[in-house]
């Protein structure tokens, strides 16, 4: 049974108002064929919506496979604005290193470059947003999570997290349940009570 119908028993990891007030499910005007299995329905606006159960089963995916890594190897990208914010925050709770703003060129390639980093895991925000970064993962050979909205092209995502990826609310709440799940797949956190942030801490200023 795929993992995306088993939550339907065990819930979702937030109540689904969290994921819609958030608008994680909120998708673009234009869609990718490859995004297609993660898209709900399209509203009458031309708006292309996503499946919020699976973008939750993706999540937990993606914590576990995360959670695998040493957690200095993990290397998360935010090139956008609004995903700056919550990507410190989440590095500096599981301990991975990240690159906010703009991706220096050779990061993962050029050891002369003074921010050269030797990740096991690279995490993008955005992969058409952070494609310098995708791309040298691409060529050093690392897995590649993404967070993906109906408009990208995920040829070189091994994992994708479908998700509106431009949002603040919707960036915050995504990296918000991520921090919270790879820190209980390490046995860090014992239940969600126990996790202090919220989702307003995890949200970036205008």
């Amino acid at each position: 049974m795929q993992e995306e119908e088993r939550i339907g028993a065990e819930g979702l990891l937030v109540p689904e108002d969290t994921y819609l007030t958030s608008g994680v499910h909120i998708g673009t005007q234009q869609k990718s064929a490859d995004m297609m299995p993660f898209i709900y329905k399209v509203r009458s606006d031309g708006l292309y919506v996503l499946d919020i159960k699976k973008t939750d089963a993706r999540i937990r995916q993606a914590a576990k496979f995360l959670a695998r890594f040493p957690p200095g190897k993990v290397l998360v990208v935010a090139a956008r604005q609004y995903g700056q914010k919550p990507a410190k925050l989440f590095g500096k709770a599981v301990g991975a290193q990240v690159f906010a703003g703009r991706f220096v060129p050779g990061t993962l390639t050029n050891p002369q470059v003074e921010e050269y980093a030797e990740p096991e895991v690279l995490f993008v925000t955005d992969p058409a947003a952070d494609q310098q970064a995708l791309r040298e993962g691409l060529n050093v050979g690392i897995p590649v999570v993404g967070l993906c909205d109906a408009n990208n092209e995920t040829r070189n995502v091994d994992l994708i997290v479908p998700t509106n990826n431009k949002g603040r609310r919707a960036l915050a709440t995504v990296y918000w349940l991520l921090t919270r799940e790879v820190l209980k797949e390490r046995g860090e956190l014992k239940s969600d009570e126990d996790f202090a942030p919220t989702i307003d801490d995890y949200e970036a200023s205008l």
